[in-house]
């Protein structure tokens, strides 16, 4: 995958996306909506400013043909933007916090999550493609290479480590109580399917959507950590909380590192489906002691 950065946005850019970052603990671990907004506002403002402060690059036309004077214009590759990347930033975050993220498996609640999940995904996609006319974000579900033997090996490991960590985390702090009672097979398959839809949604937004966004203004290690910091603030409101961020954080991080490496949408999924079903497990053990006999604790 090729990203095109903006030359000259790099040190300035770099105020204005911790402000629209660190809107996202202020609306999902401080659960302080005015917060969230005000540090929108003052990324966006601070990123109108940087980039008017700076030499404008013309858009380059794109065109198909081998003489100049006979080619047909397809269309025009417009230069990054920070205002319009922080802005698809800041429209998925705004549409997440209109929702309570608090675990529930009643069918409105599903529905709630449904909607406003999506639209967090949905709206900034459409948003660049058709107002900004930039495809400023994609979907790259397979990448250039077949998984390897260190990619098939990961995926091991996810299972182990998951099998090792998660039950741990999740019974000695009483995290697993911050989910609702899965004491039913209706609960319980309600929870197998909110898991799973929850974690391939947090690759589209935080990976294929915030960390691709500010790739094409940061080097990839600033990108990933900014794009943790949304990340792992979502999964505390959804009930990662104690010391959750322990394992959160090296999370985020990896599954940003991994994209780097694969450029596929299909394998971060596949390990984040892994530690889901490891997460689902755990819950369903943690609430019905006896009933997945699997785990050490």
């Amino acid at each position: 995958m090729t990203t095109v950065r903006a030359e000259t946005t790099v040190w300035p850019g770099i105020a204005p996306a911790v402000l629209v970052c660190l809107a996202a603990p202020a609306f999902f671990v401080l659960e302080t909506p005015w917060l969230g907004w005000a540090l929108l506002a003052l990324g966006i403002l601070s990123a109108w400013l940087v980039e008017r402060n700076r030499p404008r690059v013309p858009d380059a036309v794109v065109s198909v043909g081998s003489r100049r004077e006979t080619a047909r214009v397809i269309g025009v590759s417009r230069q990054p933007s920070l205002i319009r990347d922080l802005s698809l930033i800041a429209l998925g975050m705004l549409v997440v916090s209109v929702i309570p993220l608090a675990a529930e498996l009643d069918d409105l609640a599903m529905l709630r999550f449904t909607l406003a999940l999506g639209g967090a995904v949905a709206v900034p996609y459409l948003v660049s493609r058709f107002v900004y006319r930039d495809r400023a974000i994609s979907f790259p579900w397979r990448g250039h290479r077949r998984w390897g033997r260190l990619q098939w090996g990961w995926l091991a490991a996810v299972l182990v480590l998951g099998w090792l960590i998660l039950p741990f985390y999740f019974i000695t702090s009483g995290v697993y109580q911050n989910w609702p009672v899965v004491d039913t097979p209706d609960l319980i398959a309600r929870l197998f399917v909110g898991v799973g839809a929850v974690g391939i949604w947090d690759e589209l937004f935080f990976i294929c959507t915030v960390f691709a966004l500010l790739r094409r203004h940061f080097p990839d290690m600033l990108a990933n950590a900014l794009q943790a910091i949304v990340f792992v603030s979502f999964l505390w409101e959804l009930g990662y909380r104690a010391w959750g961020p322990v394992l959160t954080i090296p999370f985020a991080l990896l599954q940003g590192f991994i994209f780097l490496r694969t450029h596929s949408l299909a394998y971060v999924v596949t390990v984040h489906l892994l530690f889901d079903a490891v997460v689902f497990a755990v819950l369903v053990h943690a609430h019905n002691p006896g009933l997945l006999p699997i785990f050490l604790v």
